[in-house]
């Protein structure tokens, strides 16, 4: 049976004039049952978690009743909130369910912190490459929000993040400067492996991954049949995979059936296109929840957007009360 999210209000229950008790009540706690997941409290955050990194393969893993979600690009930006800011992550989760895109780069001093750019104008108030600055130094800085107004927010560590995501969400760290071997070691460090997943940009560091750490999952780029198959002769299993597929448009529209038969999630973005035709008003509200809607239908299991409060928003309707990955999702109190 398909699970509907209400929208704006609560149907009225059809009236009768002899009821059982013992229905009424069973018929009013279901409502509020559905109330509480259609409008949860802003004190509450949307937590996706896995108790270790065995369910989080199974969370990932491809079943038709499967749950399509959001990956938020970078944490969320949005007016009062920078990228790759932990108070940002928490206004994403407080909103929807969402994984977390984020960006790791080295200090000076060989600290990781998270920033996009590889220099500090755009989303802070520093100067020159953050390579130039230690950690200190870049903990003095504040960043900027998407209106490129100054915040009290300061810059995080990946640490710092690794620790505030467990229980949380799961993180999917890019590499920027930091290469594989350094943050499977930093996954480890934490044992954040039910938590923490890798962007993998060639063959090489997917063997290298898989070589050091079997319990990590990876985010590789597939984006036609013969990507797949260069990727299936390395003999990682597709347990170990989720698949990114374009932040455009889609080349090869078999590629999303073939990954499905291989119980692998199919990731697309959409900041390149719908997210940007949005920001610049060139599409409305109710048109973007539409094509949202629409790159799931197609077969997306996963949008990465820079919009993750309207990407989830949107992708409600899809959400199934009895599918096998429904225990995943949950609603845990802030702080």
């Amino acid at each position: 049976m398909r699970f509907t999210w209400m929208s704006k209000r609560i149907p009225t229950p059809m009236k009768s004039t002899r009821k059982p008790i013992s229905g009424t009540l069973t018929l009013l706690t279901g409502i509020l049952v559905l109330a509480a997941l259609a409008f949860p409290p802003k004190d509450k955050l949307h937590c996706i978690a896995a108790p270790d990194p065995e369910a989080l393969k199974d969370f990932l893993r491809y079943s038709p009743d499967r749950i399509p979600f959001i990956s938020t690009h970078r944490g969320g930006t949005r007016k009062g909130f920078p990228e790759n800011c932990i108070p940002t992550f928490e206004n994403t989760l407080a909103h929807t369910w969402s994984i977390l895109e984020i960006d790791p780069r080295y200090t000076r001093d060989s600290a990781i912190v998270l920033m996009h750019d590889p220099t500090l104008e755009r989303t802070s108030n520093g100067t020159g490459k953050v390579s130039e600055h230690t950690l200190d130094e870049l903990k003095r800085l504040r960043l900027k929000d998407s209106e490129g107004a100054l915040t009290a927010h300061t810059i995080p560590t990946l640490d710092e993040a690794i620790r505030w995501a467990k229980g949380k969400t799961l993180l999917v760290i890019d590499q920027k400067d930091v290469p594989v071997e350094a943050r499977v070691k930093k996954i480890q460090e934490h044992g954040a492996q039910a938590w923490a997943t890798l962007i993998i940009y060639s063959l090489e560091d997917a063997r290298k991954c898989y070589a050091m750490d079997k319990d990590i999952l990876m985010e590789v780029m597939i984006p036609d049949t013969e990507a797949l198959l260069n990727f299936e002769r390395t003999g990682i299993p597709w347990d170990n995979v989720m698949a990114f597929i374009t932040h455009t448009a889609v080349k090869d529209t078999t590629i999303f059936t073939k990954l499905h038969e291989r119980k692998v999630l199919c990731i697309r973005g959409s900041s390149r296109t719908l997210d940007k035709a949005y920001t610049e008003g060139k599409t409305a509200r109710r048109q973007l929840r539409r094509q949202y809607r629409e790159m799931v239908q197609q077969g997306t299991d996963i949008i990465e957007t820079d919009l993750g409060i309207e990407a989830g928003e949107a992708l409600r309707s899809f959400m199934q009360k009895k599918s096998s990955k429904s225990s995943y999702f949950k609603s845990l109190p802030q702080g």
